[in-house]
C-alpha cells in the first residue's frame, strides 16, 4: 500500500524526449571519438561519455532523482563498490611487470 501523503513525480514527455536526444547525441559523440586516434586518452574520453549517459539513464529513466534517501544511499554504495573494484583491478594491471617472469 502506498502512503496517501506521498507525492508522485511524473516527468513530462518533453523531458524524456530531451533525455533521449541527449543520449543519442552522446552515442554519436562516442562513435566519432572512437574514429579519432587520441592514444591512451581515448579510453578516458569514452568512459567519461559512458558515465554521463549512465547518469542520465539512472536519474531520469530509473527515477533516482525523485527517490528517497535510502535508495540514493544504495546507489552511492554500489558506485563506491564499483570504484573499489576498478581501483583494485587497475593496481593489479599496473604492477604486473614489476617482478618479472620467473625463469627468465
Amino acid at each position: 500500500m502506498s502512503d496517501p501523503h506521498e507525492t508522485t513525480h511524473i516527468d513530462s514527455v518533453g523531458t524524456y524526449v530531451k533525455i533521449l536526444l541527449a543520449l543519442l547525441v552522446a552515442t554519436g559523440v562516442t562513435t566519432a571519438v572512437a574514429r579519432v586516434d587520441l592514444g591512451a586518452f581515448s579510453t578516458v574520453v569514452a568512459l567519461g561519455i559512458a558515465c554521463g549517459k549512465m547518469l542520465l539513464v539512472a536519474l531520469f529513466f530509473m527515477h533516482i532523482r525523485h527517490s528517497n534517501k535510502l535508495t540514493r544511499l544504495v546507489v552511492v554504495g554500489g558506485l563506491l563498490w564499483l570504484a573499489i573494484l576498478l581501483l583494485l583491478t587497475m593496481t593489479d594491471f599496473a604492477t604486473r611487470g614489476i617482478l618479472g617472469v620467473p625463469g627468465k
